[in-house]
């Protein structure tokens, strides 16, 4: 009988155990999913129109590259006569197609279909702002300015292997760990774990990863974590976030810079604060929007807009779905954080110059 009760017990642990276990990544997309954060209930619906086709062509960061492709494949969805080209390679490398606007289409990039082509640039993608250099070329080619439109919140996170216990990390950590100069002040380089308060890795080396110089979360980087310094020589840069990630998952003694929408279950977002003492915060939609966490920034999009015409309607249409309910929906499942209703507001006032554009182009009006 004690045996019969041991096995019948044994059984139960066991299917419990089996239970859990089939469970978990259920349990563990289900918390992904409650933990995103949520699109502002007062941003409104996009309201499709008839007969949309035409080419656009969208070059620019590849933070901003995955994030481009599911809107493209959302408004490809709507209009499945549109054509529509997503062009990665970083921020810089495709500045200067939006400025000569000039870009080679190739098929199968993006959702773009056509034969290889040279195509005009509609649109910049890009993970900065533009200098004020920068956008003087723009004017001095076309006569004025590139329009800014807001897309998105993002954060520029700092990136450990995931078995890596490191607390966190001031900015001047930071620039005394990646940056050569130590512009925000550091007495010493940081080049052993040890330095930065991982005993368990003491004496082991820091190995360095980042973006190559196409990169504008590399220019981001330099600017606001190293206040302009320059980066050490023995930084690996890799050509995308994706691939400079996977490095870190491998490399237990790894750190790297990258846009939070990389953020994998194998690596660990350090939490950061501004001045030592100030408390560490880590990377969030509401830390971005309000400024507590440090290496905020919003994403662009800068559009060709000759402030005399109009833009193409499937430009308008595109701008108008990025800056809906359902854009900024796809924003949150990109990894990225959505604008608030006011935001949308704005951007939808700039492209139509009417503050109550939202519900007459078609956007349903905010609340």
């Amino acid at each position: 009988m004690r045996r019969d009760w041991a096995q019948w017990a044994l059984g139960v642990v066991m299917g419990l155990l089996a239970s859990l276990a089939f469970a978990a990544p259920v349990l563990a997309e289900q918390a992904e999913v409650l933990s995103r954060p949520v699109v502002d209930h007062s941003v409104g619906s996009y309201v499709p129109v008839a007969n949309l086709s035409g080419n656009l062509v969208i070059a620019g960061s590849d933070t901003m590259q995955p994030l481009m492709l599911k809107l493209a494949a959302a408004f490809r969805q709507l209009y499945p006569a549109a054509k529509i080209g997503i062009l990665g390679g970083g921020t810089e490398r495709a500045l200067m197609q939006f400025v000569s606007d000039q870009a080679q289409i190739r098929r199968g990039d993006g959702y773009y279909n056509g034969p290889q082509a040279s195509g005009r640039v509609s649109m910049l993608a890009s993970s900065r702002r533009l200098t004020e250099e920068e956008s003087k070329d723009f004017h001095s080619r076309f006569g004025y300015d590139p329009t800014e439109i807001t897309i998105a919140l993002d954060a520029v996170a700092i990136y450990v292997h995931r078995e890596n216990p490191i607390k966190g990390l001031t900015l001047e950590q930071v620039d005394a760990i990646f940056g050569r100069d130590r512009k925000r002040g550091a007495g010493a380089d940081i080049a052993i774990w040890g330095q930065a308060g991982v005993e368990s890795l003491a004496q082991r080396p820091i190995r360095l990863h980042g973006r190559d110089k196409q990169s504008g979360t590399r220019s981001f980087f330099i600017q606001e974590a190293l206040a302009g310094g320059d980066l050490k020589a023995e930084v690996q840069e890799a050509p995308g976030s994706a691939s400079e990630i996977l490095a870190i998952a491998k490399d237990p003694l790894a750190i790297g810079y990258a846009g939070i929408g990389f953020q994998t279950s194998f690596v660990r977002a350090v939490p950061l604060a501004e001045k030592t003492g100030q408390p560490f915060v880590s990377p969030s939609a509401a830390a971005a929007a309000d400024g507590t966490y440090p290496l905020h920034r919003p994403l662009y999009l800068y559009v060709n807009m000759d402030p005399k015409g109009t833009l193409d309607r499937e430009e308008l249409e595109f701008l108008k779905f990025v800056n809906s309910r359902e854009g900024q929906q796809i924003v949150v499942k990109a990894g990225a954080y959505p604008l608030s209703a006011a935001h949308v507001a704005k951007n939808l006032q700039v492209l139509t110059g009417s503050p109550l554009a939202a519900a007459a182009i078609g956007v349903s009006a905010v609340n």
